[in-house]
């Protein structure tokens, strides 16, 4: 009696598509490794173990392949920075929440070395440079999107959300982003980004709340 055939994995990448994934992943790992102006196209195609060619037919240059990257990185750091307001919970707790989720993405180590490679491109080419912050502006939209909620639910007392997502934002990125991103600091602890995500909630309840 004839084995029966194995099932087939359900929509499974088409070449093409594996080899932009296998092309990506290279990437960066070159542009972490390299950083974006010692990084070559021949280099990522080596690492990805694709031709040259196939690396140029799927971007056609480097500054696209990195813009890529960067628009998956703000991609991903939105899903993970995005909570929608509960009218019937208490208000604290999905506060610190969304500060939790910001901690764990900004905690990410493939975050901090592409952010890094991006800030100093940015150096090279203010131009780039203003097109990263606006992504990122896109991307923590999402904390300003739940404090808007909060304010029209009479929890918050604000006549501009945006500024005051971006001061609770910065109460974060100012331990958890920018030690690691300028002076190569490590991640921190546990317990120190517990300090800093209970402090920072604090802060903003006694003056927004």
């Amino acid at each position: 009696m004839p084995k029966p055939a194995a099932p087939r994995p359900a929509n499974p990448l088409k070449l093409t598509d594996r080899k932009r994934l296998a092309i990506l992943d290279a990437a960066i790992s070159e542009f972490r490794q390299q950083g974006f102006e010692l990084t070559s196209m021949d280099g990522i195609a080596r690492t990805a173990n694709v031709s040259k060619r196939t690396v140029y037919n799927h971007f056609a240059s480097k500054e696209l392949l990195f813009a890529e990257i960067l628009t998956q990185l703000w991609q991903n750091s939105a899903e993970q920075v995005g909570l929608s307001y509960q009218a019937e919970a208490p208000l604290r707790p999905q506060l610190e929440e969304l500060l939790w989720q910001k901690m764990r993405m900004l905690n990410q180590q493939d975050f901090i070395d592409l952010a890094r490679v991006a800030i100093a491109e940015t150096i090279h080419s203010p131009e780039r440079a203003q097109d990263m912050v606006n992504r990122l502006n896109e991307r923590e939209e999402g904390i300003t999107t739940w404090i808007r909620a909060a304010k029209a639910d009479g929890k918050l007392h604000t006549d501009d959300p945006a500024f005051a997502a971006t001061q609770l934002q910065g109460m974060i990125k100012t331990f958890a982003f920018w030690p690691q991103i300028a002076m190569g600091q490590p991640p921190l602890t546990r317990k120190q980004q517990e300090h800093i995500v209970t402090s920072s909630a604090d802060m903003f309840l006694h003056y927004y709340a």
